[in-house]
């Protein structure tokens, strides 16, 4: 608690899914000083908006958590866009910061930074050994280039960044719009919507067959603030579960769930996306202490509940 006294923390994408949480949590450990950026407010592409939000909020810590993210098929859609936004708003905010003596920061990276064909589970050593899946290569490497500034800026200026890869999260208040959601809400959207309309079944991308790793988002945010108290290292953390799940599997996990009890198609004309995804935890946890409470059924309920009482008002992505 005594690390949040006094300190102003700008946490960018603040007012979006993961952000929330991190605030809710920043607000529980004491700190009463948390500066949210807005789009509206400051385009985090535009130097001169970072410098004027610097200039104003004077803060001791940045979180970096906004981002243009999206499933396969708005990666595959976008990738000029996914890849220019998100490494111009990371490397601007990292130079800015270590002109402005920012005394940490903390850059949120991806699962999809890491090569195509990773050996499971995934290590943070194997970062460089490859090229990220296609779809969404785009994307995962500007997010890497973080890691890269991250580790030079720490070597030339002594600066403190840090660089963490969750892997897939979920949760409340995730985005549930089919254009740009992630597998989960996707799902859960897509079981309600059938089972309502009677249709009798739901079309998915791919086969089934790849594996995915879940994070529930209360414990990414609070892994991230762990790692923000205590870690000042160079090298890159994971954060995750350590457990993986099919495609397949999953979505008859949130087909009972949701109580949706017709038939499951599988689009193979559709890409099937990064064939195997689960991560070695082992860093996070001797590190700084992380480690995820969250079984994934029990996240999925949680999350299905939440959105059988907001989904009248679904929630749109919210960049930064």
């Amino acid at each position: 608690m005594s690390f949040w006294t006094e300190k102003r923390v700008v946490v960018t994408g603040g007012a979006g899914f993961l952000g929330s949480f991190v605030v809710e949590k920043l607000h529980e450990r004491g700190c009463q000083n948390v500066i949210v950026p807005r789009s509206k407010d400051y385009d985090l592409r535009d130097k001169e908006a970072i410098v004027h939000l610097y200039e104003e909020s004077q803060p001791k810590v940045i979180i970096h958590l906004a981002a243009v993210v999206g499933g396969i098929g708005a990666n595959s859609a976008n990738p000029g866009r996914f890849f220019y936004d998100n490494a111009i708003m990371g490397i601007q905010l990292m130079e800015y910061a270590r002109q402005f003596k920012v005394e940490k920061f903390v850059a949120i990276g991806t699962i999809c930074a890491y090569p195509k064909f990773t050996p499971v589970p995934f290590k943070e050593e194997y970062l460089w050994h490859g090229y990220p899946e296609e779809t969404n290569a785009p994307y995962g490497l500007a997010k890497k280039m973080l890691l890269v500034q991250a580790q030079a800026y720490r070597a030339q200026y002594g600066f403190d960044a840090i660089f963490l890869l969750p892997v897939n999260l979920y949760g409340p208040r995730d985005n549930f719009n089919l254009e740009t959601s992630h597998v989960i809400p996707a799902l859960i959207r897509k079981c309600f919507e059938a089972r309502e309309k009677a249709t009798g079944q739901i079309v998915l991308w791919g086969d089934g067959t790849p594996t995915r790793e879940f994070l529930y988002v209360e414990d990414a945010a609070e892994g991230i603030l762990l790692a923000t108290e205590r870690y000042d290292g160079n090298e890159p953390v994971n954060l995750g579960t350590g457990e993986q799940i099919s495609i397949r599997d999953l979505a008859k996990l949130i087909a009972a769930e949701v109580g949706f009890i017709g038939d499951i198609f599988w689009d193979t004309t559709k890409p099937n996306g990064q064939p195997r995804r689960c991560l070695d935890i082992s860093r996070a946890q001797k590190l700084f202490g992380f480690r995820a409470t969250h079984l994934l059924h029990e996240g999925v309920a949680k999350t299905v509940a939440w959105y059988k009482t907001h989904r009248e008002k679904p929630r749109e992505v919210i960049f930064n």
